[in-house]
């Protein structure tokens, strides 16, 4: 989030305090294993460390600044920390992430609550394959070509993909909707790129903004 450090439990303590409807995150695997919180593969841009966050084991994780203070949280801390009904959104970018987040979810038993999102399709299937029942959303990147959301979606068992919002128009939107398949979009962070979600008739959006909840509500 944009108003507090990204990745902190001071971030997502702000979206639960504002209403947002739940919370996204991003998790890698640190050295000795634990699932912690950080968009980045690498420690550089928001924290007062350098290097690849798997070369670093947790105990030295935790010495590091990631913004006013915060430390960087593993993913259980956020689970602690946060409302026991807030819906999360958790991003992974491995297989390997993929295999120790499915032992959580089984342990905690938040099949319900938790969705699994990635770009990388290996990383969906593998979560599937371990756990069919679970919740899955495929990630599409500028890179992404629009033709392939469907095919890529049917493949990985995700009923719902995560567009970069430039990249959507009322087409792809319809034909992924005659596949079955919803459509969100990020980063939506002000009025016009809510006026645009809202006429491609999206399901939901992502922002770095926590003020975006009351901006929907005035202008619903």
């Amino acid at each position: 989030m944009a108003a507090e450090p990204e990745n902190t439990l001071r971030s997502f303590l702000r979206a639960e305090r504002e209403g947002l409807d739940g919370i996204e995150l991003d998790l890698h695997l640190s050295r000795d294993g634990e699932l912690v919180v950080m968009h980045d593969e690498t420690l550089d841009r928001t924290t007062d460390g350098s290097g690849p966050i798997a070369d670093q084991e947790l105990r030295q994780l935790k010495k590091l600044d990631a913004g006013l203070g915060e430390h960087i949280p593993t993913f259980g801390e956020v689970l602690d920390a946060v409302g026991p009904t807030l819906p999360i959104q958790a991003e992974i970018k491995d297989v390997a992430a993929a295999r120790s987040l499915a032992g959580v979810l089984t342990d905690r038993d938040l099949l319900d609550r938790v969705s699994v999102l990635s770009f990388h399709d290996a990383a969906l299937i593998e979560i599937h394959n371990l756990l069919p029942q679970a919740r899955t959303v495929l990630v599409a990147g500028p890179s992404a070509h629009r033709d392939t959301f469907v095919g890529r979606a049917q493949k990985v068992g995700s009923t719902l993909v995560s567009v970069e919002l430039r990249q959507l128009n009322r087409a792809i939107v319809d034909k992924c909707g005659a596949a079955g398949i919803d459509v969100m979009a990020w980063t939506v962070n002000d009025e016009r790129d809510l006026e645009l979600a809202r006429t491609l008739g999206l399901v939901g959006c992502v922002t770095d903004q926590p003020g975006m909840k009351r901006l929907v509500e005035a202008t619903a």
